[in-house]
């Protein structure tokens, strides 16, 4: 192992990420986007803007026989997905292209599942980091909502596009996913109860119909503050990272 990667573990164990030590690292955001997708044994994944193949690899750990196409800008990560999925014996392919620039085979292609962690601030607003990596990831070039169209785009009939994405870009998601897709279901993500949230998962469905679902939030943390040294998951949430549980889309 290079002193510059480090190997970390994830769902208690059962998949092991090769990853840089410094720059973007792959966390608890990725585990929980995988949670949130109802992958069946034969159907196909594509994850745009996969980094080091957490999300999909947390995927296979739960259904092991996915077929799964993974988009990645920075060639780095992406040989490190490559590598982690080896490691895995996941069925994982993985692509280095933008999102806003998909090669003509992958543009041709349809997935049961579309999930995306895009990133998570706008370019324009001055986000940035001295590490290329993780500056990549926190804000790339391609809007949120080119690259949520990107995504929608690949989605089959029926098939499902599943988000996680900050509180304060909703509305462009929202725009983004309007007439285009239906079914919307929304689960915000809140570090302690009764604390505002950061985050949100986002499901949408190809054709779907039924109407808008906003969801209770999921609750990160027991207590009311945080306590050095000490786990303090809630247990849905200590299940999902750590028995690899799936995320309850029904409260």
């Amino acid at each position: 192992m290079s002193d510059a990667l480090t190997q970390d573990d994830f769902l208690g164990g059962r998949i092991k990420i090769t990853q840089p030590q410094k720059g973007y690292r792959a966390g608890v955001d990725a585990v929980l986007l995988a949670s949130a997708v109802a992958a069946h044994s034969g159907q196909s994944v594509l994850d745009l803007g996969c980094g080091v193949g957490t999300a999909a690899l947390c995927l296979h750990a739960r259904g092991p026989n996915l077929r799964m196409v993974g988009i990645e800008i920075q060639d780095n990560y992406a040989a490190l997905a490559r590598e982690n999925a080896r490691d895995a014996n996941a069925d994982l392919s993985v692509v280095v292209a933008d999102v806003a620039d998909l090669p003509n085979d992958i543009r041709q292609m349809q997935f049961d599942h579309v999930i995306t962690n895009p990133p998570y601030f706008e370019r324009s607003r001055g986000h940035s980091s001295t590490n290329a990596g993780r500056d990549t990831a926190l804000g790339g070039a391609t809007s949120l909502e080119d690259w949520l169209i990107a995504g929608i785009k690949r989605v089959a009939a029926k098939g499902t596009l599943t988000v996680i994405q900050r509180v304060e870009r909703l509305p462009e998601v929202m725009k983004a996913i309007d007439g285009r897709m239906g079914s919307i279901r929304l689960r915000p993500i809140v570090p302690r109860e009764g604390k505002p949230g950061k985050l949100f998962l986002l499901q949408a469905k190809q054709d779907g119909k039924a109407p808008f679902v906003l969801l209770p939030p999921l609750v990160m943390h027991e207590g009311n503050h945080h306590i050095g040294g000490v786990e303090s998951y809630t247990a849905p949430v200590r299940a999902i990272l750590r028995g690899g549980e799936k995320l309850g889309w029904d409260g």
